[in-house]
C-alpha cells in the first residue's frame, strides 16, 4: 500500500469517530443539571421571559432537531451564539485558542526535550546510579496531581523568589514564553515520567532482538547498532505513547489554565460548564477532541516514514 493510500485510509476511518464526538458531546450537555434559559433570564424572571430565550436560542425543540441544526452550523463553521459572553462562538474561541496551543506545544516541546534523553540514557546505562535517580525523582512528580504542583510552582518561583509571573499571558513572543513556562512544565512532569519508562523499556527489549545481535555479530558499531537498528524500532512504541497522551495534556491544560489565571480555551471550558453555555461547552470540547484526533493522524503518518511495514500492512 503506497503512503497516500495509507493516509486516504486514515482519513476516511476519522469520519465514523467524528460523527460519534459529535453525539457524544451533544448528548452529555443536555445532561447537566440546570436550565440555560433560566441562568440568563434569573431565577425570578416570568415564565414568558424563559420561554422567549428558550425559543430564541432554539432550546424549545427535539433534542434531534437540536442536533440536526448543531451539525448542520458545524458543517459551515457556525458555531452559534455564547449564551453568556453574548458574542459568537467562533469570536470567542478565536481569541482563547491561541493560548492553549501555545500551552500545548511548549507542554511537547519540554516533555520531549526531558524524555528522549533521559529515556535512552537510563537504557544505555542499566541500573547505574543515574538510572536510578531519573527512575525514582520522576517516579515521584508522577503520582503528584498536576494542580497541586502548579500551585508549590506558583508559591515557590513566583511569589517567594519572583522568577516567574503569577498569572496572565503576558506580550509578545518572550513574554508568552515566560508567562507559559511554569504551566507547561507541570504538565511535562506528569507526562514525562510515563513516556521516559516507556522509552527506556522499548531500549532494553529492542537491544536484547535476534537483530540486534546479529547487527553486532557482523562487527558494526555501537553507536550505529544503537542509532540505526534500536532506536528506529524503540521509537515506534514510544511515539503511540507520546499519541495518546495528548489526551491527558488537553485534560491537563483545562486545569493549569486555571490555576495559573491563563486565559485559554481549557478556562473557558470550565466557566462554560458552570454557566450552562451549551454552545461555547460543545465548540471547546469538539476542538479538543479534533486536535486530538489530528495528533494520532500526525503519529500515524510518522509511523509510515520511521518503518515502511506499517503501512505496507
Amino acid at each position: 500500500m503506497s503512503r497516500g493510500k495509507y493516509i486516504l485510509r486514515r482519513l476516511i476511518q476519522m469520519v465514523p469517530v467524528i460523527i460519534g464526538i459529535t453525539i457524544i458531546v451533544f448528548v452529555l450537555m443536555r445532561l447537566i443539571p440546570g436550565d440555560p434559559a433560566i441562568l440568563m433570564a434569573g431565577d425570578h424572571a416570568p415564565d414568558s421571559a424563559i420561554a422567549q430565550i428558550r425559543h430564541a436560542y432554539g432550546l424549545d425543540k427535539p433534542l434531534y432537531v437540536q442536533y440536526f441544526y448543531f451539525v448542520k452550523n458545524m458543517a459551515r463553521l457556525n458555531l452559534g451564539q455564547s449564551l453568556s459572553y453574548h458574542i459568537p462562538v467562533s469570536s470567542l474561541i478565536a481569541q482563547r485558542l491561541p493560548v492553549s496551543l501555545w500551552v500545548v506545544a511548549f507542554t511537547l516541546l519540554i516533555t520531549c526535550a526531558v524524555s528522549l534523553p533521559l529515556g535512552i540514557l537510563a537504557a544505555l546505562k542499566k541500573d547505574s546510579l543515574l538510572d536510578n535517580i531519573v527512575r525514582s525523582t520522576l517516579m515521584v512528580t508522577m503520582v503528584m496531581p498536576s494542580f497541586w504542583i502548579g500551585i508549590i510552582f506558583i508559591i515557590v518561583l513566583s511569589v517567594k523568589f519572583g522568577l516567574f509571573p503569577v498569572s496572565g499571558y503576558g506580550n509578545g513572543f518572550f513574554g508568552h514564553v515566560r508567562h507559559i513556562f511554569l504551566p507547561a512544565l507541570t504538565i511535562s512532569l506528569s507526562l514525562a515520567p510515563i513516556l521516559i519508562r516507556a522509552l527506556r523499556t522499548n531500549i532494553l527489549e529492542t537491544m536484547r532482538s535476534d537483530y540486534t545481535r546479529t547487527a553486532r555479530a557482523k562487527g558494526l558499531s555501537a553507536r550505529t547498532v544503537v542509532t540505526e537498528h534500536v532506536m528506529r524500532n524503540a521509537l515506534i512504541p514510544w511515539l503511540t505513547l507520546l499519541g495518546l497522551s495528548i489526551g491527558s495534556l488537553m485534560g491537563g491544560t483545562v486545569i493549569t489554565e486555571k490555576v495559573f489565571g491563563l486565559p485559554g480555551e481549557g478556562a473557558l471550558l470550565i466557566d462554560s460548564i458552570t454557566a450552562r453555555d451549551y454552545p461555547v461547552v460543545q465548540a471547546a470540547t469538539l476542538i479538543f477532541a479534533f486536535m486530538v484526533i489530528l495528533v494520532n493522524l500526525t503519529t500515524d503518518i510518522v509511523y509510515s516514514f520511521i518503518d515502511p511495514r506499517i503501512r505496507l500492512s
